[in-house]
């Protein structure tokens, strides 16, 4: 038994429920941002569809859009912790330990 899926219309299948969105995404939203919030989507849309148009054929992934590398500083030790700057704040320590009250008998 196969269901063979419904012929819709191209508008009906580029329509976009903002309210079935919304429930989904627990919101609360007027019909005024309703009507906006859809007309922004549907332009979503056929942004996504112009952009699926483009023959990218050929073309190699980018990792970044951007033919640059990270200029990196070279891994050197320039302080070291001081303990007793770090724990001067605490209420109570003890050999570089921070000592807090006993919470489990």
């Amino acid at each position: 038994m196969s269901q063979d899926a419904p012929d819709h219309s191209n508008h009906e299948r580029n329509s976009v429920d903002v309210n079935h969105l919304a429930g989904l995404a627990r919101l609360a939203i007027g019909n005024d941002a309703s009507t906006q919030i859809a007309t922004d989507l549907h332009a979503i849309i056929e942004m996504i569809n112009t952009m699926q148009a483009v023959d990218t054929q050929g073309v190699e992934p980018l990792s970044h859009p951007l033919d640059s590398t990270a200029r990196l500083r070279c891994d050197e030790v320039t302080e070291s912790p001081n303990p007793t700057h770090f724990q001067s704040g605490a209420p109570s320590t003890v050999d570089q330990y921070y000592l807090v009250p006993r919470v489990v008998e």
